[in-house]
């Protein structure tokens, strides 16, 4: 008996897994700092191979300069189906971990519950997503299906807001009808909803002083700074969805010298734009206890919240049908508290699915891993929907 189109895909990405995860590795082992512009535009290129020796020279490519954040890359094939619809592939290249810590890492085995796992800096989020992005499309090529015209866009800035690669994620996808973005999944589950992020940078400015002749003269920038933080903490509100969290803190000039001014970054997660309204308004109200003292809020939100909306419906729904295709029993799907590029394409009102990558877990964590006996599947499904959506998707 012949084996189904979506069996013969399943098992084509079985017998190639070895290589997908030779590809993975290979993208780890290069280190892509957010912050080290050298490493990125080496990344980058190193990505760019990859993708033209499993699938060709593009019929068309861009690199857009970053500055101080890593280049956008993006790189088209041309569909095979009569009026080939056009589907976005979207993954970052970067990662929160700081060149040189790849010498340092441990690299289990085996995890607690007896899987095989690989772990290294990147690969849970999100260089496997990259990896098998690229076999997507190898594979569903070589099924013999018609395709949709493929764009894949590659951005070195996510980690730290997507700075200067917004506006092309944007264009990319307004000129797509299907964003796929390669990000890891939810335990297997495609993520549908992301809170909204926000990244706010808060400067306290004093009075200097020399600490031990005349302290009585300064006014501390740090400790009122302590002060804000603390209260900024108290603005969380878990059960709605609402978390705040200072990761970065900068001040003062010596330990003998009062400090006369001082930073702090604060990382704010929301599930809806009444939250974000709270969260102004909460920030703004704040008083430390020095009147000398000069507080100043920079309110950069960064991401909307991501969900479900209704150009994105009919997409789930599709990967579920093309998931039972390939005999899973179910295609869960999840509301997550981080934030992606997706945010940005879902506050579009376009259809986008996010989480289509890796299965592993510890995203920003030291041990981050992925499950390289799921690999296939998710290449496989990402493959499948790339046959299906030869025409664009009508909800």
């Amino acid at each position: 008996m012949t084996a189904s189109p979506a069996a013969a895909l399943t098992a084509r990405a079985q017998e190639v897994s070895s290589e997908i995860v030779t590809d993975i590795l290979t993208l780890v082992r290069h280190e892509t700092s957010s912050y080290d512009l050298a490493g990125l535009a080496a990344g980058l290129d190193l990505l760019r191979e990859l993708a033209v020796h499993r699938l060709g020279r593009p019929d068309h490519e861009q690199r857009y300069p970053g500055g101080e954040c890593g280049d956008t890359l993006t790189l088209t094939y041309t569909g095979t189906g009569t009026g080939a619809g056009h589907v976005a592939l979207v993954g970052h290249y970067d990662t929160v971990w700081p060149t040189g810590t790849l010498a340092g890492w441990e690299h289990p085995e085996a995890s607690d519950d007896g899987r095989d796992k690989l772990s290294g800096p990147g690969i849970f989020d999100m260089k496997t997503g990259l990896a098998q992005g690229i076999w997507a499309l190898k594979l569903a090529r070589e099924s013999g299906a018609p395709l949709p015209t493929v764009t894949f866009l590659f951005n070195g800035d996510e980690e730290i807001g997507s700075l200067s690669s917004r506006p092309v994620i944007e264009e990319v996808a307004q000129k797509a009808d299907v964003t796929l973005v390669l990000e890891p999944s939810a335990h297997g589950a495609v993520k549908t909803a992301r809170k909204g992020s926000g990244i706010f940078r808060v400067t306290a400015t004093g009075v200097a002083a020399h600490a031990g002749l005349a302290p009585e003269d300064g006014a501390s920038a740090i400790t009122a700074l302590s002060e804000f933080v603390v209260a900024a903490a108290a603005v969380a509100a878990p059960e709605r969805g609402t978390t705040v969290n200072t990761g970065l803190i900068k001040g003062g000039s010596a330990t003998n010298v009062v400090a006369g001014q001082a930073t702090a970054s604060v990382d704010i997660r929301v599930s809806s734009e009444a939250e974000q309204a709270r969260v102004d308004t909460e920030f703004d109200a704040i008083k430390v206890s020095d009147p000398r003292i000069r507080i100043e809020i920079d309110h950069a939100w960064n991401r909307p919240p991501m969900t479900l909306n209704a150009a994105s419906a009919p997409l789930l729904d599709l990967a579920r049908e093309v998931a039972r295709g390939q005999g899973r029993d179910d295609l869960p799907d999840a509301a997550v508290g981080g934030a992606s590029d997706a945010n940005f394409v879902a506050a579009l009102g376009l259809p986008v699915l996010c989480g289509m990558g890796a299965v592993g877990d510890g995203a920003h964590a030291r041990g981050e891993f992925i499950y390289p006996g799921t690999v296939p599947a998710q290449t496989a499904l990402v493959a499948g929907l790339l046959g299906r959506l030869a025409q664009p998707l009508r909800g």
